[in-house]
């Protein structure tokens, strides 16, 4: 099939799934089989699946109603793409395992036997972790097994999928359903402003590392770019913005001494007549209206006012420091062990939503800050090493690719300091593993290259 037609059947698909989606509560919980179903079907599918459970999972309730099967039907998906994984994998017919994969298991059955051994809740730890474990392996196993060709055709359909989310939440800018969740913050077509926020930075952070990284960057990219920081602003998803042009620039400085090789020969862009001139346009615009900017920025750091603070470390710590006491006092009480995998810092406040046949904890939400610290409180301090051993191997490998890549993996990681949904794949978390997935293979892709060559 021709990559137009490709690209068409899965406009269609995407189509039909929001129609079901939006339409009633059944069909809402419909829309999770189709999805599933659809990932049956390739590596490809698999990836684009995800996404759409993740899209459909984070709809703004204002336009769409609740699922009552919403927590099975993301289990189902993430099952079914891992199933159309591994049917194709080369574990099936050699039983060869790649060393990524390998790694991410070891740590998946780390976590799993941890939560059998320390959690207070251990079917609530397991189940989470096997989601966790099977959606990232499953991913990995996807982005890696793709040829060029589809990796390619992939990464342009998600990119104009999430540019979509951005175009469709534009005319909610002059409606209440853009503010559904809170009146202020501007949350687009998701259910939350710190949902709408921190994806926006995902991909502001991917267009700004395709502007960086041409020679003769698209004005869509550009664009995009300057768009997404609006709507980061506008978010007031204060983490999201400061997560994304913080990893640019960190991402455009280490591909930089990592390569070894002159600024402008890594970031070719910056020598575009095209980056000059929306540079030139930002700035002077900036300058001439500084006291409105001041004053947009004073409102975003305290969420229009709602936070008084003098400085960003007091607004974080107004937001964030009640929860980061808390999991402080659990780290000194069980430094080692933890108190278990996805549990609450005080497990008695969770609330767990069982599924009326098996009786299985099939969600159990909790709000914690900062990723390290909840990894370190819910882990212990030999799971703490081993989560920051895998992440320095991705850190690794994503460098080996572009400066993109690289945006977009420290883009995740540091979205998690404001909130941790790094290991929560039944939400945001799951597409920050989808494009985590992404900057992993880059990084593959190109030292396959390196190899082929030597």
């Amino acid at each position: 099939m021709s990559a137009k037609k490709q690209v068409t059947s899965i406009a269609l698909v995407t189509l039909s799934v929001l129609l079901l989606r939006i339409y009633s509560e059944t069909t809402a919980n419909l829309s999770y089989v189709v999805i599933a179903a659809y990932a049956l079907f390739g590596r490809k599918n698999a990836i684009l699946a995800l996404t759409m459970s993740w899209l459909v999972t984070m709809i703004n309730p204002g336009l769409a109603p609740e699922t009552s099967l919403g927590a099975i039907g993301r289990y189902l998906v993430i099952f079914a793409a891992a199933l159309s994984v591994l049917i194709r994998s080369r574990f099936v017919s050699s039983w060869q395992m790649n060393p990524l994969t390998a790694s991410t298991l070891g740590l998946g059955a780390f976590i799993i036997l941890h939560s059998m051994i320390f959690s207070p809740m251990f079917d609530v730890s397991i189940l989470k972790a096997l989601s966790w474990a099977i959606a990232i392996i499953t991913i990995f196993g996807a982005w890696t097994g793709l040829s060029d060709t589809e990796r390619n055709l992939t990464n342009k359909i998600l990119f104009i999928g999430l540019i979509g989310i951005l175009a469709l939440s534009l005319p909610l800018l002059i409606l209440p359903q853009g503010y559904f969740r809170n009146g202020s913050g501007f949350q687009g077509i998701l259910n939350h402003p710190q949902a709408f926020g921190p994806t926006m930075a995902l991909l502001g952070a991917w267009a700004a590392g395709q502007s960086l990284g041409e020679r003769r960057p698209t004005w869509l990219a550009l664009g995009i770019t300057a768009l997404c920081l609006v709507m980061i602003v506008l978010s007031e998803a204060r983490t999201a913005g400061f997560a994304m042009v913080l990893s640019v620039a960190a991402a455009a400085v280490m591909a930089t001494l990592i390569s070894g090789k002159q600024v402008t020969t890594v970031l070719p862009g910056l020598k575009s007549r095209r980056f000059l001139v929306v540079a030139f346009c930002v700035v002077t615009g900036a300058i001439a209206i500084v006291p409105m900017l001041m004053s947009v920025a004073a409102d975003f750091i305290t969420k229009s006012g709602r936070i008084q603070a003098g400085g960003l470390l007091q607004v974080y710590e107004l937001s964030r420091g009640a929860v980061i006491d808390a999991m402080t006092v659990n780290i000194r009480q069980t430094p080692w062990q933890g108190i278990g995998f996805g549990i609450a810092s005080d497990p008695l406040l969770m609330s767990v939503v069982r599924d009326p046949i098996l009786d299985l904890p099939v969600a159990a939400s909790i709000e914690k800050g900062v990723m390290p610290l909840a990894v370190l409180e819910e882990l212990g301090i030999v799971g703490f090493v081993l989560v920051a051993g895998w992440l320095w191997v991705l850190f690794r490998l994503c460098a080996r690719g572009y400066v993109g890549s690289l945006a977009v993996y420290f883009t995740i990681l540091l979205s998690n300091f404001g909130e941790s949904v790094f290991f929560s794949p039944g939400g945001l978390g799951m597409l920050q593993l989808v494009l985590l997935g992404w900057a992993v293979s880059m990084g593959l892709k190109k030292n396959a290259v390196r190899s082929a060559a030597s």
